[in-house]
């Protein structure tokens, strides 16, 4: 390739000749330190950085550190600012140290043998404030990213290199068709899209709280505003930094619909997917609170993503359900358009036993067992005449399936044994009765011994 995918030859002449220039330049900044003067200020700021580190070490730090530990009760964010302090306690002193010293230095002799330390004096401020300001932004990476890119600007400003090096990253540069992409593009790029996500973020989850807030909105309908809002926030972000940067949207978008066709072969089961989700927040079959069960698994629902459905049983197990699963499987909601649920509980009793009597003890004893809703009160019929017992089915309603089902099973079958207790009622079980006709003779066969 002549001019796509590589350097052309006239920015790489520029290039070369603009390296050329600062390296000459750095030999004469060299050169100029080996002057007294400029030597004695390089000493000097030596020298006031071993005496800020003794005094922060041995001096400032620890007796801060004890008085921080004696502050009980202060919030949070000023134990945080504080501890933000503490660790650029040296930096700080360096900072006071040199500027005082630069101070003096004009008071005393002329400016320009203070020129050098002047200049450190304003690194090392500009340096401190970027590292204190950065600390308020949450994400380790970002906050990483953009305080090292902040050191370097501020250090190339001062230095007066930043129209070298924007040049320097502007010959470095690839070109598709009609679209030029250089190193500075992409780091402008890269810079504006980080500034305009941050926004959208911050943006965002204002928003989210707020339609969270609004309880005329079904917990559904919000999870799918929230995703709606974040999609269009994040994408809007995107092209508009690349818009900004003057990067050509329209190759970008046939680069995009070629990788798209890739992608959707590769891909379609995470496609499905995520218009499964969409599909289960539009028609609200399913909500965050739900109580489902899918095969095997029983529990609620904790959050709807994009991908995935988040279900929690009643052993602490969190289960990932693919949203495909939820839309082709059957799925029991029991809270779906109420919390009310029925349950069945079934049970024998002996044939001696009044059934009368059965029914009217089994109803009294499930009335009485907590989480049984009095409302809807509970009913016992019988069912069957089984071999060995009249069996009956007891049914009554609960209006939190998030409590548990087995549980309360559990409680009425435990009522019901206490109430036949009391009212002399037995529950029978299987019983076989071996008759010898008369007439007719047993014998034993003794089973034969092995070799």
């Amino acid at each position: 390739m002549d001019t796509e995918g590589i350097l052309d030859s006239e920015p790489a002449q520029q290039a070369g000749r603009l390296l050329s220039r600062l390296t000459t330049d750095a030999e004469l900044f060299l050169e100029g330190l080996l002057r007294p003067w400029n030597a004695y200020q390089i000493a000097i700021a030596m020298g006031l950085f071993l005496v800020a580190h003794l005094v922060a070490t041995y001096w400032i730090t620890p007796s801060l550190r004890d008085w921080l530990r004696t502050r009980e009760g202060w919030p949070k964010w000023r134990m945080r600012m504080m501890v933000v302090i503490q660790r650029r306690v040296r930096m700080m002193v360096f900072v006071v140290l040199i500027w005082s010293v630069v101070w003096v230095m004009r008071e005393l002799t002329w400016p320009s043998r203070s020129y050098l330390l002047a200049l450190l004096a304003n690194l090392a401020l500009a340096w401190l404030l970027i590292a204190v300001l950065t600390r308020l932004i949450g994400n380790p990476m970002l906050r990483s990213a953009v305080r090292y890119g902040a050191w370097t600007w501020v250090t190339l400003s001062f230095l007066d290199l930043t129209e070298e090096t924007r040049a320097v990253l502007d010959s470095l540069a690839i070109s598709f068709g009609d679209m030029r992409l250089s190193a500075w593009i992409v780091l402008q790029a890269a810079v504006m899209l980080a500034v305009l996500i941050t926004l959208a973020r911050f943006v965002a989850t204002a928003s989210s709280a707020r339609i969270r807030a609004n309880e005329d909105i079904s917990p559904s309908m919000q999870v799918l505003a929230v995703k709606i809002l974040q999609v269009a926030l994040y994408g809007a972000a995107f092209f508009l930094g690349l818009k900004l940067v003057g990067v050509d949207l329209t190759g970008l978008a046939v680069l995009s619909g070629a990788i798209g066709v890739g992608l959707g072969f590769g891909l379609q089961k995470v496609v499905s997917n995520l218009v499964s989700g969409v599909i289960l927040l539009l028609d609200r079959s399913i909500k965050p609170g739900d109580v489902i069960s899918l095969g095997d698994t029983f529990g609620w629902i904790n959050a709807l993503g994009a991908r995935y459905v988040s279900i929690t049983t009643r052993d602490g197990k969190e289960y990932l359900i693919p949203n495909e699963d939820l839309i082709t499987g059957q799925v029991v909601n029991w809270s779906h358009s109420n919390d009310f649920v029925r349950l069945d509980v079934y049970f024998g009793t002996a044939y001696g036993d009044d059934p009368h009597l059965v029914r009217k003890v089994a109803i009294a004893a499930c009335a009485g067992t907590p989480r049984v809703l009095a409302d809807r009160a509970p009913v016992c019929h019988i069912v069957g005449f089984g071999d060995s017992s009249v069996d009956y089915i007891l049914r009554f309603w609960i209006r939190d399936p998030t409590g548990g089902l087995t549980n309360i099973r559990g409680n009425v079958y435990l009522a019901l044994w206490d109430a036949f207790q009391e009212h002399g009622i037995s529950i029978p079980f299987p019983q076989r009765e071996v008759r010898v006709l008369e007439g007719s003779t047993l014998a034993t066969r003794r089973a034969p011994l092995p070799d």
